[in-house]
């Protein structure tokens, strides 16, 4: 066995012990060192950049590492095994898309404006917000000599007799604090229960009038990252809200890398160990800790994800949804509880999931889907949910299709030499100067963040001003010189954001020719699902009446940029609309009313899902996209080059 060490910038080391042989990506992984793979070590992204300090590893070479990097001791994590005792550099780069939790400052307005705005415009299409979690006081005779009937029975039999209810459920959880509880409050308690028709589940058993807050627990697990909410399940009030990044991206940046990590040795329990107790279990804690709340007062949840993160979160085999004839395991199921899956809540709490639709449409785009309320509108809508992958949903009141194309991870920062996601460090946003060609950055983070990286909004508005300041070419090639445009041995071009001495990273910060055709197909892959959904119906781009837009990228989404580059339909600008991350507020919803959350079935039930890949004509589409903005001009007449 020999000893690796990673130190990292910040001046913190961890150790851990390798065999000969060992993949050195395989060995921070298992140490859970957080090392960014877009790729999962098949050494084709160039992100997982470590340099040897000491010691001895063996290194392919690469060609994202120069001879002078690879000199100077550069090397890539998964082309390097070890051979030796070893430390190692993790520059900060590596982990860019690691992000720190942020839990929200609720004083802030911004932070729950499109929650309650969900709530209004969902309440004034007619669904009640209400839910069956409650609290009751329930009073019983003190047990005597003359009246010994057991503590479960007596608190039963007052439950049914005030309520009305032939069955009441009793848990294990319950059953254990009971006979505390009832003799230090004299046999009047106050009970959380879930109501139905006939039935009483009680899950907790409290003294009298405690008022403890009864809390549910909002998730979306997105591919990179996770958002939760806490929520008052009595009022709708806010108490907590948190992200993070989604402990599984170092097992790769999109779903298929999860899925085939997951088919190795013990790999589905360690995507589902990735997901809960690394990224939401210690959420959980941080959000109820701001709230002033116990982890236990969280009696309920719901989740929204696509389909593989639902599986994984699960911890049941995903394989099938990559696979011919692409079925999943489930669409919906009501059958999971927090003690299944070993989620730091009561025990007891209901896991509600938002509905799939299809083998990459899941819950996250229904639950969007609800709350865009394009299911209410006459109007045609069209929403566009983008992550790391782009769903669609077009349709009015009468008729719903959907699909989701495979943009990979580019929107993320994924497949994009100096990408990242939208954390400290990252351009959101960029104009260039065209005579000299420098650009105004806006970086995350406090005043005076150096750049790291670059997120899929600033890569939209880099290509977009590339593009229009004639810096590139239709096709994505560099047509201008200077001193921000580089050029390497092979004669490929990049232009230079922040040349090393200004950035907080290694290296320049740079989007190469390579990027660019990266994004180009990203966005080609956007705008060819638009097309391809709209002539199956018989539509044209004018048709669109609104577009609404979701997903990280569109807090920061120049609307305008992503038009000019092809992206969207060029369409009035007003008719785009930002409705933020519409799978947790979707989530939200569904957990405060059991209205909304039947409405999600039923949106998910009648919409119909295309497979675009079985659609006769969609490559034909997805090729003539691939340029900037189109091959064929006519599509965007209000693009025109400075």
């Amino acid at each position: 066995m020999f000893k690796v060490t990673f130190t990292f910038e910040s001046g913190e080391a961890v150790e851990a012990f390798a065999t000969s042989g060992e993949n050195l990506l395989e060995v921070a992984r298992k140490t859970n060192v957080a090392i960014d793979a877009p790729c999962s070590g098949n050494v084709v992204c160039g992100k997982c950049r470590v340099k040897l300090v000491e010691g001895n590893v063996v290194s392919k070479k690469s060609s994202h590492i120069s001879e002078e990097e690879f000199a100077a001791g550069w090397r890539l994590a998964c082309a390097s095994t070890v051979e030796g005792d070893c430390t190692v550099l993790v520059p900060d780069i590596a982990a860019a898309y690691k992000s720190r939790m942020k839990v929200a400052d609720l004083s802030s307005s911004d932070e729950i404006r499109i929650f309650e705005t969900a709530k209004e415009q969902i309440s004034e299409a007619g669904i009640a917000f209400t839910n069956n979690l409650s609290r009751i006081s329930v009073k019983m005779n003190v047990p005597t000599l003359d009246d010994t009937m057991p503590d479960n029975e007596r608190l039963m039999r007052a439950i049914k007799a005030q309520e009305n209810v032939d069955i009441v459920h009793l848990p294990y959880s319950v059953l254990r604090k009971m006979p505390d509880v009832l003799r230090e409050s004299n046999f009047s308690v106050t009970c959380v229960i879930g109501k139905t028709k006939n039935t009483i589940f009680v899950y907790d058993i409290l003294p009298e009038n405690d008022e403890s807050a009864i809390c549910g627990l909002a998730i979306d697990i997105g591919t990179t990252t996770v958002s939760a909410l806490i929520i008052d399940m009595e009022t709708g009030k806010i108490l907590g809200k948190a992200s993070a990044g989604n402990g599984q991206i170092r097992y790769g940046a999109d779903v298929i890398n999860r899925i085939i990590e997951s088919q190795k040795d013990n790999g589905i329990q360690k995507l589902q160990d990735a997901v809960i107790k690394e990224t939401i279990n210690p959420m959980i804690a941080q959000m109820c800790a701001s709230a002033k709340i116990k982890t236990r007062q969280i009696y309920r949840m719901c989740v929204a994800g696509n389909s593989t993160m639902n599986h994984l979160f699960a911890g049941i085999n995903a394989d099938p949804l990559r696979m011919e004839p692409y079925i999943p395991a489930f669409f919906k199921t009501n059958s999971l509880y927090a003690s299944d899956l070993g989620i730091t809540v009561h025990p007891d709490a209901h896991i509600i999931i938002a509905p799939n639709i299809g083998s990459y449409v899941g819950g996250d785009i229904t639950a969007g889907t609800l709350v865009s309320m394009i299911w209410n509108r006459p109007e045609f809508s069209l929403f566009i949910d983008l992550g790391t992958n782009g769903e669609l949903v077009f349709g009015n009141s009468d008729f719903m299709m959907s699909c989701a194309c495979s943009a990979g991870p580019a929107f993320e920062g994924g497949d994009i030499s100096c990408g990242m996601r939208a954390t400290d460090g990252a351009i959101e946003a960029c104009t260039i100067d065209k005579e000299t060609m420098e650009p105004t950055l806006t970086i995350v983070g406090d005043p005076g963040t150096k750049p790291v990286g670059i997120c899929g909004s600033g890569i939209i508005d880099v290509i977009c001003e590339l593009y229009l300041n004639g810096i590139i070419n239709p096709k994505g090639k560099f047509v201008r010189e200077g001193k921000r445009i580089k050029r390497d041995k092979y004669g490929m071009g990049s232009y230079v954001l922040a040349f090393e001495e200004e950035a907080g990273s290694i290296k320049d910060v740079e989007i190469t020719e390579v990027d660019i055709d990266n994004f180009i197909r990203a966005k080609g892959a956007i705008f060819s699902a638009i097309r391809t959904m709209l002539t199956a119906l018989d539509f044209d781009i004018s048709m669109i009446d609104d577009v609404y837009v979701a997903g990280g990228i569109g807090s920061g989404i120049n609307m305008q940029n992503a038009v000019n580059i092809g992206m969207f339909p060029d369409i009035p600008i007003e008719k785009f609309h930002y409705i933020g991350n519409s799978s947790l507020s979707g989530a939200y919803t569904m957990l405060l009313s059991k209205e909304a959350e039947k409405k999600t079935y039923e949106l998910a039930q009648n919409m119909t899902y295309m497979e675009l890949s079985a659609v006769p004509g969609y490559m034909d589409e997805f090729v003539a996209c691939c340029f900037l903005p189109h091959t064929d001009a006519n599509l965007f007449p209000s693009v025109v080059l400075r």
